[in-house]
């Protein structure tokens, strides 16, 4: 099983980062990505990987982290590309649920970050939050970008819209809430070849295991469970469906 998006430099996994991978590889979780957020952060995960053979990143500046000299920084981003455990660009997108960064830098940044992804061939991994039209207008010029939408909390509608470009969509603990009736309906509809599972560890602890804050990749298991479930598959059938996704999206093979 692959956790497809955690955040193993935060403070609160890096700190225990060795018995945090051995938990995960206990739960059946083998292979993770660690997803930067700034330029710095970016640089950390890089040398976090290449001290964990089976640990590999998304490098890019998050919109809610997005400052204005980002527009001249993100060109840092292509001097870390020829790293090998880079597998794509994020996360990157808009958010207009943190009102502390203009919504205009925040799209002149996603459009430079697209723009490096579309030269070099790589895949992205999309932060949308309360703004899913813009995010997908902007993407339209940019449409030999693959991209997984991260974290999906949205309607069906929307869901539906991002299967129709193509692109996959990627579901984390909150598809386990009791409340979250339609989001497990979405995660049971998304076609087998566009659905990813991941944990944005160290946030949003799926069910039974929500009472831990601190979330970590070992519980991306548990999200597997319950949408594997939705979907009328077993636990090996879906792990064997979603790994075969991430494999070709993020071409990480062994």
């Amino acid at each position: 099983m692959i956790d497809t998006h955690c955040h193993l430099t935060d403070p609160r996994l890096y700190c225990q980062l060795e018995a945090v991978i051995q938990r995960a590889q206990q739960a059946g979780v083998d292979r993770m990505l660690t997803v930067g957020t700034t330029i710095e952060d970016a640089q950390a995960a890089i040398a976090l990987c290449q001290r964990h053979n089976n640990v590999r990143c998304a490098i890019g500046i998050h919109p809610i982290h997005t400052e204005p000299e980002d527009q001249q920084r993100v060109q840092l981003l292509r001097g870390l590309l020829h790293q090998p455990a880079v597998l794509a660009l994020g996360e990157m997108g808009l958010d207009y649920f943190h009102q502390e960064v203009p919504p205009d830098l925040q799209r002149e940044v996603f459009q430079s970050q697209l723009a490096i992804a579309a030269e070099a061939n790589l895949p992205v991994v999309i932060h949308s939050r309360l703004a899913i039209d813009d995010t997908l207008k902007v993407m339209e010029a940019f449409p030999t970008v693959a991209a997984v939408f991260h974290c999906f909390t949205g309607t069906t509608e929307e869901a539906r819209r991002i299967a129709a470009r193509g692109y996959l969509i990627g579901f984390t603990g909150p598809v386990t809430f009791k409340k979250n009736d339609e989001l497990r309906a979405i995660a049971a509809a998304v076609p087998d070849e566009q659905i990813l599972i991941e944990t944005d560890a160290p946030y949003l602890s799926p069910e039974p295991l929500r009472k831990f804050k601190t979330c970590e990749p070992a519980f991306v298991a548990r999200t597997a469970e319950c949408i594997a479930a939705e979907r009328g598959m077993s636990l090996d059938e879906f792990d064997r469906l979603t790994t075969a996704n991430a494999e070709r999206f993020f071409r990480w093979t062994l």
